[in-house]
């Protein structure tokens, strides 16, 4: 049983960086969501705001230029969920980066690590990201379909990916292929190639992110470009990835349940607020025992990555239950502000949209 408990109790430095990053969300992020996805762009300036924050800068070594803190997925969950509290889109774009920084830590080489990380350190804004999920309704994350065969010293790759954040103009791509007669292998992108063709996506949600497809057509890479000395352990990127999606899920449904509890107790229909009939108010309680099931799964879970036990059962787990429900909560807070929540005067349709994609997301936020 001892394996099942892990302690709740945040640090002292996690609190003071859950307040600093929950202050960031409401002034950042919350404030402009709405206009930001009606525009489909990022708000000017957001992404050196994000840099100030120094999320990518923590995990990276102080030999490196970085704050030289052991990576604890633990605090990258927490970050996630206040992030997403603020806006999901935009939290998936502000920890894209820290994707791709964390992915180098675990499974990089030193040589790859000196080169890259650096480039996370500085003052200009590195876009960096992962391009991992493809354009087919069979898609199964385990069997990729983009190809990548040595020739010579280098690697050649070929295939399609979608739904990669900041694909449009990120200058650093972890791009994970099948590598021919060898299995998974991640690759490092590092500008444009011949062959490389970036287009834009559009979404009913994740619209302020600029998601991405990407066409790879005989793209030549050297041998440095591949990740690591030996093969890629995707089931374990896969499963830091989905501890991620949980959290911005967490986070987006929590603002979903502060909002329509908010305007539930301030409508007042028949003389009463609604909240007192009890059709809408077991409604809300019920989102409050979905979200803190969703919560403590994934916390758990990230509890048992961050002892360095065998998180898989519990990762994989976590993601299907918060794909579920996170879908539920967000139909059900459009269904309580009633003709109001199909209204885009109201914030809840947009996470209700965002919402729709943790079912769908893998591997864009490894923490």
């Amino acid at each position: 049983m001892s394996d099942l408990l892990f302690d709740l109790t945040l640090t002292d430095e996690q609190r003071m960086t859950r307040e600093s990053v929950q202050r960031f969300a409401a002034a950042e992020m919350a404030a402009p969501a709405r206009a930001a996805d009606e525009a489909a762009v990022t708000p000017a300036g957001f992404y050196e705001k994000i840099l100030e924050l120094g999320l990518s800068l923590m995990p990276i070594p102080e030999a490196l230029g970085g704050a030289g803190m052991q990576r604890s997925p633990v605090s990258n969950v927490l970050t996630a969920e206040d992030l997403a509290q603020g806006d999901l889109s935009m939290a998936l774009g502000s920890l894209s980066p820290l994707a791709f920084v964390n992915t180098l830590i675990d499974q990089g080489n030193d040589s790859q690590r000196e080169q890259y990380l650096p480039r996370f350190c500085g003052e200009a804004v590195t876009r960096a990201t992962i391009a991992f999920m493809e354009p087919r309704a069979t898609f199964e994350p385990t069997e990729l379909h983009t190809s990548a065969r040595r020739d010579g010293d280098g690697f050649v790759l070929n295939g399609n990916k979608t739904m990669v954040p900041l694909g449009l103009d990120a200058q650093l791509l972890l791009v994970i292929a099948e590598l021919e007669n060898e299995g998974p292998a991640a690759f490092i992108v590092d500008g444009e190639y011949a062959g490389l063709e970036r287009e834009p996506e559009q979404h009913m949600g994740l619209r302020t992110i600029e998601m991405a497809s990407l066409s790879l057509t005989d793209v030549n890479l050297p041998a440095e470009a591949l990740l690591g000395d030996g093969r890629f352990d995707l089931q374990r990127f896969l499963d830091l990835s989905r501890l991620g999606i949980c959290a911005l899920a967490v986070g987006t449904c929590q603002a979903v349940l502060d909002y329509v509890t908010e305007y539930c107790n301030e409508r007042v229909a028949f003389g009463e607020p609604i909240t007192h009939r009890q059709s809408v108010a077991f409604m809300i309680a019920d989102i409050a025992i979905e979200l803190d099931a969703m919560r403590l799964m994934t916390w758990r879970a990230a509890a048992t990555a961050e002892r360095g036990g065998d998180f898989h059962e519990q990762a994989y787990l976590a993601k299907i239950f918060c794909a579920e429900h996170a879908m539920e909560i967000g139909t059900n807070g459009v269904q309580l502000l009633g003709g109001h929540g199909f209204c885009r005067e109201h914030p809840v349709e947009m996470w209700y949209r965002n919402l729709r994609a943790i079912g769908i997301l893998e591997g864009a936020v490894s923490v």
